[in-house]
């Protein structure tokens, strides 16, 4: 087993997305540790001067004015842990809270939280056992942190908490019992430093970026094969066009359609054409595309730095006690807002695109890629399912980071929104992998009709992906299955494969 050891500075966005498969082994590093006592040091110091220090011996939010008594500081770590599990709706999912407790653990480990060590080594011990706290996926606002889910997982902490290991439900003291540990004992400002931060949110970012990702991919190759199905210009794809705008997305996705399309039968049996443009949605791929990629990097450039940065509040620099808003999740939420306007333009041209397929743009095909038009309906309705999911999309893409309820008696009167921009971003993903399917069945379809014209190799390539698991069925015949199919094969991340280096690449570099 691999190991990975968590110092608070060094955890890699590639570690973050890698670690549901890879499941290395965590441990605390050295350096953390003697970061995290230090820190342990100064709020005991700061209980024992008895000025007011928010969060150590203060209320919170609007109680922020409220000093408490030096004997009652533990206390209120309790009550706050307590207080603030009110989360509700259905458990996060087991890969989203592997991430939020891998990030969280690495945001403590920075050593600015006055929190002791053995409390992180406790939520490592849970990860290396799978030990999945039950934490409600709805009730975070995003400022001041991701109170309530973060509030689940302390909960699981002090053995007031349940958890999952595989399908068995564990309750209070098992959960700890079960990664051998004893409950955590809070002190002072520790469930303060449990529950303040951006790791919810985060998590939610993460996973769905990663699923962008594999829809780029997707989109890449579902769209150059619609080209060549189209019996369409590969001219838009030229070096020196995308060169000329000096866009980095438009050129590396402008790239990766020149490697898919290359020596192609049905191309040249077109050569002498006499279409003199493509619609958009499939000349502007690159420009469009392009973007898509240009946002994709952002958000994991954004990611990367939010591996390593420390979102508790207050904060310890040496005896300094400061409270600040590092809490606040407004980058997240752009993030998710800005990736889920791109997934969303993803999913648009996928359906502009079916409709050219399925409506005889290219005058080899049949209307709806039928075996006999009018007595059967072919992909009509495939379409229209994209249609409808395309529909969603568009008004899930509103952002969620323009929202905004105060909360807190008005002391916190801005928050990010950023778990909402999450959660829509991942159902965007998921109605945009079953609209990039109906394009790669109707494409499929449509490769079958132009038989024996071969496409190039490497779109003959994803044709066999498709056919080994979708066998052409000749005649009208159920299509939700076939759209499943196809729609795992996306989710898997197999497209990867067939692309150079078998990536797009928006995480190159980000170490």
């Amino acid at each position: 087993m691999t190991e990975l050891t968590i110092s608070g500075r060094d955890l890699r966005l590639s570690d973050l997305l890698g670690y549901e498969q890879q499941r290395p082994r965590l441990m605390l590093s050295d350096d953390a540790r003697q970061r995290m006592e230090v820190s342990v040091a100064a709020v005991q110091r700061a209980v024992k001067a008895d000025h007011p220090r928010y969060g150590i011996n203060t209320g919170f939010g609007a109680f922020a004015n409220k000093q408490i008594s030096s004997s009652q500081v533990e206390e209120l770590q309790y009550n706050l842990v307590r207080s603030h599990a009110a989360g509700v709706g259905e458990p996060l999912a087991a890969p989203l809270v592997r991430r939020l407790m891998l990030l969280k653990a690495n945001n403590l480990a920075a050593g600015h939280s006055g929190i002791r060590p053995q409390v992180v080594e406790t939520l490592l011990a849970l990860l290396n056992e799978d030990v999945l706290p039950i934490i409600p996926a709805r009730g975070s606002v995003g400022a001041s942190g991701d109170l309530a889910p973060l509030a689940h997982l302390a909960l699981a902490l002090i053995g007031e908490g349940e958890a999952h290991l595989g399908e068995r439900v564990l309750i209070g003291h098992d959960v700890l019992t079960k990664a051998n540990c004893e409950p955590v004992t809070l002190a002072a400002k520790e469930g303060l430093a449990l529950l303040n931060g951006t790791q919810a949110s985060a998590a939610l970012a993460a996973t769905g970026l990663e699923q962008a990702d594999r829809l780029l991919a997707t989109s890449i190759l579902g769209g150059a094969l619609t080209v060549d199905a189209l019996a369409g210009s590969f001219a838009p794809f030229d070096k020196r066009i995308h060169k000329a705008r000096g866009l980095i997305g438009q050129q590396r996705v402008a790239t990766l359609f020149r490697h898919l399309l290359t020596e192609s039968d049905i191309h040249a049996g077109h050569a002498d054409c006499d279409r003199v443009q493509d619609p958009y949605s499939v000349r502007c791929m690159p420009q469009v595309l392009g973007a898509v990629w240009d946002t994709l990097r952002h958000a994991a450039q954004v990611l990367a730095a939010e591996c390593n940065g420390v979102s508790d509040n207050p904060l310890i620099f040496g005896d300094d006690v400061i409270s600040g808003g590092n809490f606040h999740a407004a980058p997240l939420a752009f993030i998710c807002d800005f990736a889920a306007i791109a997934v969303a333009e993803i999913g648009n041209m996928s359906e502009r695109r079916t409709d050219l397929l399925v409506r005889r743009i290219n005058p080899g095909l049949t209307m709806f890629l039928t075996d006999e038009p009018g007595l059967e309906s072919g992909m009509m309705i495939a379409h229209v399912t994209a249609a409808a999911l395309c529909s969603e999309n568009r008004t899930l893409a509103h952002p969620a980071s323009v929202d905004n309820i105060p909360t807190s008696a008005g002391q916190e009167d801005h928050v990010s929104m950023a778990p909402w921009a999450g959660f829509k971003l991942l159902d965007m993903c998921a109605n945009t992998a079953r609209i990039l399917a109906i394009e790669l069945l109707a494409g499929a379809l449509a490769l079958d009709e132009q038989a024996p014209a071969n496409t190039t190799p490497e779109l003959q390539q994803l044709y066999h992906q498709i056919r080994d698991r979708v066998p052409r069925v000749r005649g009208d015949h159920r299509l939700d299955g076939e759209i499943a199919a196809i729609t795992r094969w996306v989710d898997n991340g197999n497209p990867f494969a067939l692309l150079p280096d078998g990536a797009t690449g928006i995480l190159d570099g980000l170490e």
